[in-house]
């Protein structure tokens, strides 16, 4: 039995929203708007039951998928770029 039964929604147009506001943090009216560009009229707080619904899910399905990771990440080098009357000059922090 399919979790998209009886949605008034392509299952396209529902993993659509459901990904790109997981992915890029859009806000709900904002994901309403980008959908209504694209012809598809759809109200920011069905996105938000979207996201309630298929985004747990979704990330059950996929987690599998996903190779092993940590807890923590940390930036090793950090590099500033200077633009200083028509040269670059480059600084690293330290």
């Amino acid at each position: 039995m399919s979790i998209f039964k009886r949605r008034r929604f392509p299952v396209t147009i529902i993993l659509l929203c459901v990904r790109w506001y997981c992915k890029y943090g859009i806000s709900y009216r904002d994901l309403a708007e980008m959908m209504s560009e694209r012809g598809v009229a759809v109200d920011p707080s069905t996105i938000f039951r979207w996201v309630q619904r298929y985004a747990p899910e979704i990330e059950k399905r996929i987690r599998p998928y996903q190779g092993p990771r940590s807890g923590s990440w940390r930036v090793d080098e950090t590099l500033y770029l200077m633009g200083v009357a028509g040269h670059s000059h480059s600084m690293r922090p330290g």
